[in-house]
């Protein structure tokens, strides 16, 4: 059972919805009227910017442009064939810096699909999936504990200075996206063992909490995002233990620490959503603490279905 104790009330309210639309950014300004759906197969699957669409324009071969939407060529028509042609194409537009976030590529590749339980329409390089605006699925660890003294505390890690994204920042204790290959339970007990040494015998109690979603961006692009929850109570005796090179080291912080963590700028703004989400989950923040709170759930819980089409269309919309 946890034991909460914290002296945070009504007055962090307007910063915990500041928060919360921080990281619905591209939302909050109508970002998506402000793009072309981005088509594969009759289904919309993205959403492509201005930028983007430039280049797009110089691959007729490859992508339709039409004044509703973008397509890419039906021709295309199996997984490994889009694979391979937007793999190119990518590649090229690295070779020549054209856009920030291909300077983190990773060779590794999510899936792209129409939602979470649909075929895969094709992969693609992570660091490329936000020009397109596609849906990113991930996981994250919660790893608490009941300290005897300190009450409930939680533990944050401090990303390496040579990650690819938000370096040197403050993070949930274990985190990672869900690549080609991997589940979301595969890939919470990966992320798990890599990132922070988690023992097979504690991942036991290893609990689903659900998931958030949210829409933001950033100078890389798009990032539509659900994160998959999971909640981890973990003795007084373990200390996490990174192997893979991601973390530069991890720092146990009371509850009262850790808030004012996340609601300052040292803190990886996509993964907030997470730490409120625990908070609302435990108790910490509630109708009586909290008179944002409906609105605050709403930004944690964005239906980006809706954004979406789940219908296939023609490429003009009918």
């Amino acid at each position: 059972m946890l034991q909460i104790s914290t002296n945070n009330g009504s007055v962090e309210s307007s910063r915990f919805l500041a928060l919360a639309k921080k990281f619905n950014n591209f939302y909050l300004k109508n970002g998506p009227a402000s793009c072309k759906p981005f088509l594969i197969d009759g289904f919309q699957v993205g959403l492509v910017q201005s930028n983007v669409l430039e280049q797009l324009g110089k691959h007729t071969d490859v992508f339709h442009i039409y004044k509703e939407s973008v397509e890419l060529n039906p021709a295309l028509c199996d997984y490994n064939e889009r694979s391979n042609v937007l793999d190119r194409i990518l590649r090229d537009w690295r070779e020549n810096d054209l856009f920030v976030t291909l300077r983190g590529w990773r060779e590794e590749c999510f899936e792209v699909t129409c939602s979470f339980d649909t075929p895969s329409l094709l992969k693609m390089e992570r660091s490329a999936t936000c020009l397109f605006g596609f849906r990113q699925y991930g996981v994250t660890i919660n790893g608490y504990m009941n300290h005897p003294t300190r009450g409930l505390c939680l533990w944050l890690q401090r990303r390496s200075l040579t990650k690819e994204t938000w370096p040197g920042m403050l993070d949930n204790m274990v985190g990672g996206g869900l690549s080609v290959g991997y589940d979301v339970l595969g890939t919470a007990l990966k992320e798990a063992e890599e990132e922070a040494s988690v023992p097979e015998y504690l991942l036991k109690d290893l609990k689903p909490g659900g998931c958030v979603t949210f829409l933001f961006t950033s100078e890389r692009g798009i990032f539509p995002n659900t994160e998959f929850i999971f909640d981890l109570e973990l003795p007084h005796t373990f200390t996490p233990t990174n192997r893979d090179g991601e973390v530069d080291s991890f720092h146990l912080l009371s509850l009262d620490e850790c808030i004012e963590k996340v609601l300052s700028p040292e803190f990886k703004t996509t993964s907030c959503p997470a730490v409120l989400d625990f908070l609302v989950r435990h108790g910490v923040l509630s109708a009586e603490t909290e008179p944002d709170l409906t609105e605050i759930l709403h930004f944690l819980h964005l239906p980006l279905q809706s954004m979406y089409r789940q219908v296939r269309t023609t490429a003009n919309g009918n």
